[in-house]
């Protein structure tokens, strides 16, 4: 059974063209921007500072079901958003019990993807045979890392 053209799939958008697909979660990050409330805010040009480390310290939040909520929306999210992937992680470490100052970072992501709302992944047209390659990189003593995949030309 022939379902037609890949358009939208569990959040995720694709794009075609003649010789690229492009993917994108417009629809998704709107959707969480207007759970959280932040549809109208003003976007800011980067999600947290590296440097920055939450602390455990400071008074618990209100909600920490409405915290965990976004926390997980924006782990789905970092599939097809890497850049976004560190600061994520830093929040998902407080899950347990969020504090104000770990909700204020999580809007502060939200903030970001709100100025990157048409960020995505292009994957184009290969001649290449598609294989699969994958470079990986970690820092312990800063808690940062990096990767990369390829897949064929991409």
């Amino acid at each position: 059974m022939d379902l037609g053209s890949l358009n939208y799939f569990l959040g995720l958008e694709a794009t075609p063209t003649t010789d690229e697909l492009f993917h994108s979660r417009l629809k998704y990050v709107r959707n969480i921007l207007a759970r959280a409330q932040l549809l109208d805010n003003k976007p800011v040009h980067t999600p947290m500072v590296v440097s920055q480390h939450p602390s455990s310290d400071g008074q618990l939040f209100s909600n920490p079901t409405f915290y965990r909520s976004l926390v997980g929306a924006l782990q789905y999210l970092t599939i097809t958003r890497p850049d976004i992937a560190h600061d994520v992680n830093s929040v998902s470490q407080y899950l347990h019990s969020p504090t104000d100052d770990h909700f204020l970072t999580v809007k502060d992501i939200l903030w970001y993807i709100k100025g990157t709302l048409h960020f995505g992944m292009t994957f184009c047209l290969s001649a290449s045979s598609g294989s699969l390659v994958t470079y990986s990189n970690a820092d312990w003593v800063g808690c940062t890392s990096g990767y990369s995949i390829y897949l064929g030309d991409n």
